[in-house]
């Protein structure tokens, strides 16, 4: 995960695409992995990114994942 520091600036962070990401999500209530890459592709360098930036707001519990739907389904 890459972090704000000397190297990168808070815009190159994964932190920083997170409210994109949760914005996203607040306003489609229920949303499948394929269709938020798909909105969101275009601010993330690759997938493992994106997988990046979703994993850190499952561990903060900002998002809930259905495993049995296979669809992000809340945000807080």
């Amino acid at each position: 995960m890459k972090l704000p520091n000397k190297l990168y600036t808070y815009q190159e962070s994964t932190l920083s695409k997170l409210p994109k990401i949760l914005s996203i999500v607040v306003k489609k209530k229920d949303i499948s992995l394929y269709e938020l890459y798909v909105v969101v592709q275009s601010d993330f360098q690759d997938i493992a990114e994106f997988i990046e930036a979703l994993t850190c707001l499952y561990a903060l519990r900002k998002i809930d994942y259905d495993f049995e739907l296979r669809r992000i389904h809340n945000a807080v």
